[in-house]
């Protein structure tokens, strides 16, 4: 396998965008319930569905020096948050009764953006360290931002909330290894997104949380 360019080796141009725009549709509706939520306004929607949806991906290409941000390239990457926007603006209270779905297919988003982040990483020639950070960055840094621009600790470091950040960094750093053993394909990169998603799953369905740090102020329990 040529890992000059690993992301050609994983899905060809036709499969990628249609399933970038549904991740990106998908994290975008979440970051408009939030505005929703929030009782922001119709461009307040708007803005946190862009920002959720583009944010880790437009937070990569600038790190890796891939400019302009394909999202500000494409005009579809930067239109479907907006109808996502648009949805959630007028059909919010539909969309809020669907939220485990929403919830599921943004699992599926979280896969395969830490997937395809951290190949693109690769390209670029980071190292295997650097691009699995940019891979998780690639598909939880949009829920970040959102989280800032919202004026909430973001969800990433709450201990009260289920692992997030952690499928995306088993996923993404499956595909470094993949990457060093040169056997990254469709099926293997497939496979890594679906153990991200299915941990992130698991994590909802479980309420798997990150430990916290053993004896702070003498107790666990002290802010439970």
């Amino acid at each position: 396998m040529d890992t000059d360019r690993v992301t050609s080796q994983i899905f060809s141009p036709d499969v990628q965008q249609p399933l970038d725009l549904f991740g990106i549709f998908v994290f975008a509706l979440s970051g408009g319930l939030l505005a929703v939520r929030k009782n922001m306004d119709i461009f307040g929607i708007c803005v946190l569905a862009e920002a959720t949806a583009l944010g880790g991906g437009v937070m990569r290409d600038l790190l890796i020096g891939a400019v302009p941000p394909v999202a500000f390239t494409n005009l579809g990457y930067f239109l479907t948050p907006l109808v996502a926007g648009l949805v959630v603006f007028f059909l919010h209270p539909e969309v809020e009764r669907i939220n485990r779905a929403v919830q599921t297919l943004d699992a599926l988003g979280l896969g395969l953006f830490c997937v395809t982040g951290t190949a693109k990483a690769h390209d670029y020639g980071l190292g295997s360290v650097a691009s699995v950070a940019l891979g998780m960055l690639t598909a939880a840094g949009g829920g970040v931002i959102r989280d800032v621009l919202a004026q909430d600790p973001p969800a990433l470091l709450r201990w009260d909330r289920e692992i997030y950040a952690v499928p995306a960094l088993v996923g993404a750093t499956m595909v470094a290894v993949l990457i060093a053993l040169d056997d990254l394909t469709t099926f293997t990169a497939s496979s890594a997104a679906m153990i991200a998603f299915v941990l992130r799953m698991l994590a909802l369905r479980y309420g798997w949380r990150a430990p916290r740090a053993w004896h702070r102020n003498g107790s666990r329990t002290s802010e439970e």
